[in-house]
């Protein structure tokens, strides 16, 4: 039977072959020059670094991206805001590119990173791409078609939370203040309360874990803008359920400020034991 023409699996199958393709192209490029010597500088004053590779990967991600879509916006990690004609598509379409997440990473030798690519018109994610160069993996998500990684379609944690405790994973953003008490907070319930609390310096590298099952939970603190969207559509894609800190239904995204970037995510079953989690940081007054 041939889909309607407004089959979400159809109407964004270019854009994600387009975003597999150069995800892969960049993965490859990326996997290359791993252990050459390459050009690193400091990015801010928090401590993140960008690389040569960084940018090079950048680069081919986006001359890709505006060879085929030469309408649309993209912010990219490094270059910033690349404005297209957007009234030309009808329609507000950005592409978010983080060509390597887990820069810093790379630089201290550990093969942990991945190239991430999200679509989103308007505020919605619509594709999100992450290919892990070092395993050559790639796992794909369509808005309302689920998540796909090679073993086939994702569906996030299976298993109930073990007597020994969730492995969880945690991330925040760069702007987040190395004695932030609400951070501090969070990290030492979940340090107590899980048998093991992940901390990759690469979010899309963990949503990705998440989305196909290999961690219990993921909770983030005023995570960063640009990996947001692939990896949040992976996820929800594959039934993780996505929670603001207090339990509201979550409704960050790349465009808000990193203060609705907080979140707790996890399989719907264990959401009150991981909310519980974050209760008992906010028990000591700091969120």
């Amino acid at each position: 039977m041939t889909p309607a023409p407004d089959d979400p699996s159809e109407q964004f199958a270019a854009e994600r072959e387009l975003a597999v393709s150069a995800a892969r192209e960049a993965g490859a490029l990326l996997r290359s020059r791993f252990q050459d010597d390459y050009r690193v500088r400091a990015k801010g004053d928090d401590g993140d670094v960008v690389t040569e590779l960084d940018v090079l990967a950048e680069e081919l991600i986006v001359g890709r991206i505006q060879e085929r879509f030469p309408h649309d916006r993209i912010l990219a990690e490094e270059a910033g805001a690349l404005e297209g004609d957007r009234a030309a598509n009808g329609a507000s379409r950005t592409w978010l590119i983080d060509p390597l997440d887990g820069s810093n990473n790379v630089v201290i030798g550990l093969p942990a990173y991945v190239v991430g690519i999200a679509l989103c018109v308007g505020d919605a994610a619509a594709v999100g791409v992450v290919h892990d160069p070092v395993t050559d993996r790639t796992w794909t998500a369509l808005a309302g078609c689920g998540a796909y990684g090679p073993l086939g379609r994702m569906t996030g944690p299976g298993r109930s939370l073990s007597p020994a405790g969730p492995l969880l994973a945690w991330t925040q953003g760069h702007g987040v203040a190395r004695d932030d008490p609400t951070a501090g907070a969070l990290k030492e319930v979940l340090e107590v309360r899980s048998r093991r609390l992940l901390q990759l310096w690469a979010p899309l590298l963990t949503w990705s874990m998440l989305a196909r099952g290999a961690i219990d939970g993921f909770v983030g603190y005023r995570a960063e803008a640009i990996d947001l969207p692939a990896g949040a559509l992976l996820a929800t894609e594959a039934g993780v359920e996505i929670r603001a800190l207090d339990g509201s239904p979550f409704r960050g995204n790349a465009t808000g400020p990193d203060t609705d970037r907080s979140f707790v995510a996890g399989r719907p079953d264990d959401m009150p034991y991981l909310l519980d989690l974050v209760e008992r940081s906010a028990a000591a007054g700091v969120r």
